[in-house]
């Protein structure tokens, strides 16, 4: 029965996460907002909202390892699974914006993250303030920089003309199936793991973290068949940032994250501060300011050996 409520969990994640972003793009038209920023703050957040639930919901159950480990495992994701996957189907194009804010931003808020979880094993309320006030000026400066001649072609046109009414009706089905899908995902994760013997932060930073990753790669690879643009490097950076600075810094300011689980600073975090510095020079070799199939590649078989070294810890 576990298996089934993870399995309705992710179901109910992905439908969640899909109305939410569609609401909150459609609601970004009606206030006016370019599509760049549309793409870069509300869709990074609305897909950041599964990752949200389920650690707000996992640290208030008693479960902090999920808390973390879901985060760190989503961060790992977004970049080894879904950055890889999508450069495997189509190219994916960036600019000297990722080398000169996105990527530096990204690896601030991830050595912050190491430094307060390694300083006194713990994420408190004050280091959880920080994060999110670090999210506020990197999403102010984002606005200050954005052109308003820089377009993405992920988002659909017609999301302009849907009606409040319809936008409001969306963000309830999505609040919905996302507070009920987190519910049930983390529920019958943890009984998963009582049964097969493995920890909670493994079940987190792996099943947990692919079914909080999944808005993610169903938007690019919806992009992709749909022969748009696919997310940008910079969106799934954004989508980091947002994770440590909304996810655990909201959840830490409401109730302080221990670390419960050694592997979380002797081995998750530095993965996932591994896939965040490596691709600097993946967008440079072999072709600059190009994600292709190579590089997806790479990424795909360093998330596939992650997962694999994970499991085979937890024997």
């Amino acid at each position: 029965m576990s298996v089934v409520w993870v399995i309705l969990g992710f179901i109910l994640l992905v439908i969640g996460g899909e109305y939410l972003v569609r609401s909150s793009v459609a609601l970004s038209f009606k206030l006016n907002l370019s599509k760049m920023i549309i793409g870069l703050t509300v869709v990074s957040f609305a897909t950041s909202a599964p990752e949200l639930l389920v650690s707000l919901n996992a640290a208030l159950s008693g479960s902090p390892a999920i808390a973390i480990n879901n985060v760190v495992g989503s961060n790992i994701a977004n970049i080894g699974l879904v950055l890889g996957i999508t450069a495997l189907i189509g190219v994916i194009t960036t600019d000297k914006s990722f080398y000169s804010f996105n990527w530096p931003v990204m690896m601030a808020f991830s050595l912050a993250l190491y430094y307060f979880l390694y300083n006194d094993k713990q994420l408190i309320a004050v280091e959880g303030a920080i994060l999110f006030l670090g999210l506020i000026a990197f999403i102010y400066f984002l606005l200050r920089r954005a052109k308003k001649n820089v377009d993405l072609d992920v988002v659909d046109e017609t999301l302009a003309q849907v009606s409040y009414f319809k936008i409001f009706i969306w963000l309830i089905i999505g609040g919905t199936a996302l507070y009920f899908g987190s519910d049930w995902l983390v529920s019958g994760a943890i009984a998963i793991a009582e049964k097969i013997g493995v920890s909670e932060a493994v079940i987190s930073v792996s099943m947990i973290a692919f079914g909080t990753s999944v808005p993610e790669l169903a938007a690019s690879v919806i992009a992709v068949v749909k022969k748009e643009r696919a997310i940008s490097l910079g969106n799934l950076i954004g989508s980091n940032i947002f994770n440590i600075g909304s996810v655990l810094g909201l959840t830490s300011m409401i109730k302080t994250i221990p670390v419960t689980d050694s592997q979380i600073l002797t081995r998750d975090i530095f993965w996932m501060l591994l896939f965040a510095a490596v691709i600097l020079p993946m967008i440079f070799i072999p072709k600059r300011f190009q994600f292709g199939k190579l590089e997806g590649i790479m990424l795909v078989g360093g998330y596939g050996l992650f997962i694999f070294l994970v499991f085979l810890g937890s024997n």
